[in-house]
């Protein structure tokens, strides 16, 4: 994790290779989970949707679908809400373009195990950790530890000890409390609680898996990042060490100048593969095609296989949203196309973003489609040198 110019940047290296990129920008700050207590600008009939005054200069939407009516009701936005009214809502995705960003009244404050959705009644366990007598007994684990309803049971929480899993929920339930004492004393618009920032959302998303070092360049970024772990991920605190690429100071765990390298290749739309073919990624206003090309002596499906991998993981980089078309090389049978979708859904499996994979459409393209958190990698560094 560093701080380079404008850029905080946290990247998630997996046996030394780049498997996550995390960017904040200081001139053009992401809100992605901000929570506000914004004002009703005006209520949009045509879109059953209403435009919310942030205090930021651009108006949310916040559509009858993200706004909360009494439960088991079809309602219309016009019967909820009302110009000029308060309302406590949290930014679901990032302006793009000239469109503001997108809203949400259900709440959530993401932890590493658990995440408090403190307008919620239940206790979810995620999909991942499947079915069965385990998925009950994991369920009934966590009612007896955390405070109340309304949480999300991560898959790291399965291995979770007790003692992290309660300080967890105390400090996300703690943060909620906060909440919502700032919005009972608090005018509207106004920013209640900022959404994690770079590191932090690297670190929740990833930390769970227990890295073997949270490696910062920088004294006061360590120092931040060290109050935040002694304080929501106390396993974590010892494994802050800083890396200031003075020669003899410490041995180096990684080269920031690598690193540099790597993300100023995440800009082109030419990706090599090791087999002998390529990728090429083109993004467009309506979606994200990708280009698989075999080379001159790539096999189709040893081609088409390596480019599944990298697929799952340029997209993860980039930070791609939205409509994701993948034109494969051409192959012998069904059943190597059956085995590359196999390979393709694995290999986002572990996306932090909801990664669905569709399958081949009559052209023969590969569709899916990647949940949007942020903004686009080429969006965030446009005009940047990195």
């Amino acid at each position: 994790m560093d701080r380079d110019g404008p850029l905080t940047r946290a990247a998630v290296l997996t046996g030394g290779r780049l498997t996550d990129l995390y960017i904040d920008h200081a001139d053009r700050p992401s809100r992605l989970g901000h929570i506000f207590l914004g004002k009703v600008e005006r209520i949009a009939t045509g879109l059953d949707g209403a435009f919310v005054d942030l205090g930021t200069g651009k108006s949310g939407l916040l559509t009858v679908n993200d706004a909360r009516g009494p439960k088991g009701r079809v309602e219309r936005i016009g019967t909820l809400l009302r110009t000029g009214q308060p309302v406590l809502v949290q930014v679901k995705t990032d302006a793009v373009g000239g469109k503001g960003p997108s809203l949400t009244m259900d709440v959530t404050l993401p932890g590493r195990f658990l995440v408090h959705a403190p307008l919620g009644r239940d206790v979810a366990v995620s999909k991942r950790l499947g079915t069965g007598p385990a998925r009950a007994e994991l369920t009934r684990r966590i009612q007896s530890i955390v405070p109340g309803s309304g949480w999300i049971v991560r898959a790291g929480a399965a291995t979770a000890p007790d003692t992290l899993l309660e300080a967890e929920s105390d400090a996300l339930h703690l943060a909620w409390r906060d909440v919502s004492d700032a919005a009972g004393r608090t005018g509207a618009p106004a920013l209640l609680l900022p959404g994690p920032d770079a590191a932090r959302r690297a670190l929740i998303e990833h930390g769970a898996a227990g890295p073997s070092a949270i490696v910062v360049d920088g004294a006061d970024l360590a120092r931040d990042l060290a109050d935040w772990c002694a304080d929501r991920a106390p396993d974590l605190a010892d494994r802050v060490v800083r890396h200031d690429m003075r020669p003899g100071e410490r041995q180096r765990l990684f080269d920031l100048r690598d690193l540099d390298a790597e993300v100023a290749g995440l800009l082109d739309t030419r990706v090599p593969l090791s087999a002998g073919g390529s990728l090429v990624i083109e993004r467009t206003e309506a979606l994200t095609v990708v280009d698989v090309n075999a080379g001159e002596r790539g096999n189709a499906l040893d081609v088409n296989l390596e480019a599944a991998a990298e697929i799952a993981r340029q997209l993860r980089l980039r930070n791609v949203g939205g409509i994701v078309v993948v034109d494969f090389v051409n192959m012998r049978s069904r059943g190597e196309a059956e085995r590359l979708l196999a390979a393709l859904s694995r290999a986002v499996e572990d996306d932090p973003a909801q990664t669905q994979v569709y399958g081949i459409s009559k052209l023969g393209l590969v569709e899916m489609t990647r949940a949007r958190r942020g903004t686009a990698l080429a969006d965030l560094l446009a005009e940047d040198k990195v």
